[in-house]
């Protein structure tokens, strides 16, 4: 689910033209009431119409490229004229070996004010050189606008267009480029000579340049809101401290490890004073008492690491509100690591000091003092280490140790994700499906510690014997819900509706919905695919809206069974044959997003394939709006019923962020829908991101910038996403956003859900509970954990 977030940072700002797509208040979902192609339908299967590299191909080699309109533009970009530019260069140029004064062509960028943007210039002279030995002294009559007329041709502002494009790693058809460009003619060309004036271009610039301040004054903006909050809120409600906010968002957590604290530490000072008072004490001292203490909570801990991964259990547990407002369901996996943790702790402390303490004592202890003490427990017979060693007792517990490093070691990040910092011996034989296997290892752990709980050196009595005591219940309930779940699946074979291939290797299927399955947004199932195996169970979000009447995932290939159903359903989908993989369902179970029905305000952030968790609940609120637009649910008495059965958030917004242009094909379809009333529009906010492109106000994104905002304008459809929903360039800035909610949702409690890597969620985090303290609305971090 995991997808890093990559931009540029922008260091150009033109004084004339920092064009930015948003409009003034770009917080708002940007959409419009004009007609729009109806046929925008998701295909089953995309190629780029043209590249990159095609684009810049076609550019070079079959355009008559002048270099003075295509020049013209760039440079009123820049914020220069002509003369600055000619200045520039009698400044740079020398003689060298030539008659005629030259510049390097490495200063092509400074002389035309481009300077921090070194590789755009590049691109730009390679393009003016039409791509040929590009890299030689530049004359000024190379460079400059032979009649300085000013005029800029349509074919100038689609070689532009094209630039720009493969700058930002934007995929723009020679079709689509031609359109665009007859647009700006279209505008600006009222007199239709054929060609417009750089002044009109940059009249256009200024235009589109938004009222907004600038970044630092947006920022000095935000910073008032924090400094000044009083100013803004009056006295809705008091702001709270930096103590109190973190009480409020941990204390569940905080209870439920200093409960299991408390608990470990009770049963091992309460076994560490038994055995001190027993007769062994004498032989072995104090690494008796701590081997026995550690013991001890190793029972506890193998009991309670089944707990957290019942998925049944929690997800029906969550339903009571009293349980699920004390007890954080949300960080079970985190629970479960947790617990791993401690027993990693005992079994170094109770299987270290048997190893490397008890066992040497008891091998070479007096024999007058050993036949006194614990002789009767070995048969009267002082063993030698390696006979202790070999013991039923010794040989069960290395083995345990064995299977669990190995285990331990594969569920690390670093194997389980496949990591390039592991050797690449080691990353053939890591990774998913190393770690679900040798997970299994542990059915024979608990077996193993069965029998070494039974033969033990210095316990005789069945009494004291108690490791099953701790274990049984957790293991029942383990096994009882593996069979359910084995038993619910095999009743849970899906039909598969409709499969589609999209851009970066991502899979949707849309599924016949099994009779009685129910759901609520937020949940996720497992899927297992038994032609690729069938002990392999994978966690996939629903992308359905709980009212579909069919189940929906998309699948992103990031690991290797991920890639084995991709293929095979490609194989499907491009013969044209009408059978799919069979599919087996699991679920649905309970995950942090279920929590949004708990605000009214909610803030939804996916990184790339992280936006999976949250269609689900924008199509809920969606459908939501719907409904109770429908003249069945109009009356008064009605409409009261269904506001206190069902409670939900009245304001969702959704930040999609994403590096690549074509991930907007998965939710395509969604966006479109999502935007074609005001009604949805004022309940459900959508916020796309791209970071391939330079941020609003790059001049290398400038061009772009104009286009989309005259594009959406007159069409209603963003050029970039395809979607009535206008896209942002470059990374959020996260700041400025909060900073937004806070003002608007004054003394509001708003559920921050995130799913995406873990750096941005430490900073989202921060942010929560930095605006909490600052300002009278709380933020309540969530995060997606599977």
């Amino acid at each position: 689910m995991d997808e890093h977030v990559n931009s540029h940072s922008a260091q150009d700002r033109s004084p004339i033209a920092l064009l930015k797509s948003s409009p003034s208040s770009s917080f708002s979902s940007s959409s419009s009431s004009s007609s729009w192609p109806a046929d925008y339908s998701s295909p089953v299967w995309t190629e780029p119409k043209v590249s990159h590299e095609a684009d810049r191909s076609y550019l070079v080699a079959n355009e008559a490229i002048q270099g003075v309109g295509l020049t013209n533009i760039l440079v009123g970009l820049s914020g220069m004229e002509w003369k600055d530019v000619e200045k520039r260069f009698n400044q740079l140029a020398s003689t060298g070996n030539g008659i005629e004064p030259v510049v390097k062509w490495s200063e092509f960028g400074h002389c035309i004010g481009m300077q921090q943007s070194a590789e755009f210039a590049s691109e730009l002279l390679r393009a003016l050189r039409r791509g040929k030995e590009w890299k030689t002294d530049i004359t000024k009559s190379d460079m400059c606008n032979r009649n300085v007329d000013g005029r800029i041709t349509v074919t100038d502002i689609k070689q532009t267009i094209l630039l720009s494009a493969s700058t930002n790693k934007l995929s723009v058809t020679y079709e689509e480029a031609e359109d665009y460009a007859a647009l700006i003619m279209e505008l600006l060309d009222n007199e239709s000579r054929g060609y417009i004036e750089i002044t009109q271009l940059e009249s256009l610039f200024k235009a589109n340049q938004p009222k907004a301040s600038s970044p630092i004054k947006q920022l000095s903006t935000a910073t008032h809101v924090l400094q000044h909050n009083d100013h803004f809120y009056g006295e809705l409600q008091e702001t709270m401290s930096r103590v109190e906010v973190l009480f409020r968002t941990y204390w569940r957590r905080t209870w439920i490890i200093l409960v299991w604290l408390l608990a470990c530490f009770g049963l091992f000072t309460w076994k560490f004073v038994q055995y001190r008072h027993r007769s062994a004490f004498e032989i072995m001292g104090y690494c008796l008492s701590t081997a026995k203490g550690a013991a001890e909570t190793l029972k506890l801990n193998m009991a309670l690491i089944l707990l957290p991964v019942c998925r049944n259990t929690m997800t029906w547990l969550r339903k009571n509100r009293r349980i699920n407002s004390v007890i954080p369901f949300n960080d079970n996996i985190n629970f479960h690591k947790l617990i791993a943790g401690g027993i990693v702790v005992g079994v170094i402390l109770h299987g270290g000091t048997h190893l490397a303490c008890d066992f040497p004592r008891i091998s070479g202890s007096d024999r007058s003092i050993f036949r006194q003490t614990i002789a009767v427990g070995f048969g009267y017979h002082q063993p030698t280490y390696v006979q202790i060693l070999a013991t039923t007792e010794g040989a069960t517990g290395i083995a345990m140790v064995v299977l669990m490093a190995i285990a331990f070691s594969l569920a690390t990040r670093w194997p389980r994700r496949q990591s390039p910092v592991l050797p690449v011996s080691l990353r053939r034989v890591t990774g998913y499906n190393t770690f679900w296997y040798s997970h299994h290892l542990f059915i024979l752990v608990y077996a193993l510690l069965i029998i070494h709980s039974f033969f033990l050196f210095l316990t005789h009595k069945i009494t004291e014997k108690t490791t099953w005591m701790y274990i049984a219940f957790p293991v029942l309930l383990y096994a009882g819900e593996r069979i359910f779940r084995a038993v619910r699946s095999g009743f849970y074979e899906v039909d598969i509706l409709k499969a589609s291939l999209y851009p970066g290797k991502v899979l949707s299927l849309k599924m016949q919905k099994p009779e009685g399955f129910e759901y609520k947004s937020g949940m996720y199932v497992f899927l297992q695919c038994p032609q690729i195996s069938p002990f392999e169970w994978h966690p996939f979000s629903l992308t359905s809206g709980p009212q579909d009447d069919y189940l929906s995932v998309h699948i992103r290939t990031l690991g290797d069974w991920s890639y084995q159903i991709y293929g095979l359903f490609q194989e499907a989908v491009m013969s044209g044959s009408n059978g799919c993989p069979k599919l087996y369902i699991d679920g649905p179970y309970g995950s942090a997003s279920q929590d949004h029905a708990k605000y009214d305000i909610v803030v939804l952030i996916g990184l790339g394939i992280g936006a999976t968790p949250f269609i689900s609940i924008l199509k809920d609120v969606v459908n939501g709006v719907d409904t109770e637009d429908n003249d069945h649910v109009r009356s008064f008495t009605h409409l009261f019923s269904v506001c206190n059965l069902k409670r939900g958030p009245a304001k969702v917004y959704f930040y999609w962020i994403t590096r690549e242009q074509s991930s907007f094909d998965w939710f395509r379809d969604f966006m479109k829908e999502s935007s074609n009333s005001t009604q949805k529009q004022s309940t459900a906010e959508i916020h796309n991101y791209l970071t391939s492109v330079y941020e609003e106000g790059d001049v290398r994104s400038a061009f772009i910038s104009v286009i989309q905002a005259l594009h959406h304008a007159k069409k209603g459809i963003d050029i970039v996403s395809k979607t009535p929903i206008r896209t942002h360039f470059a990374r959020p800035n996260w700041f400025n956003i909060f900073s937004r909610l806070a003002s608007r949702h004054r003394g509001a409690k708003i559920g921050v859900f995130y799913c995406g890597p873990s750096n941005l969620a430490r900073e989202l985090k921060g942010l929560c509970t930095k605006f909490s303290t600052k300002t009278t609305t709380r933020f309540v971090f969530h995060k997606e954990n599977y």
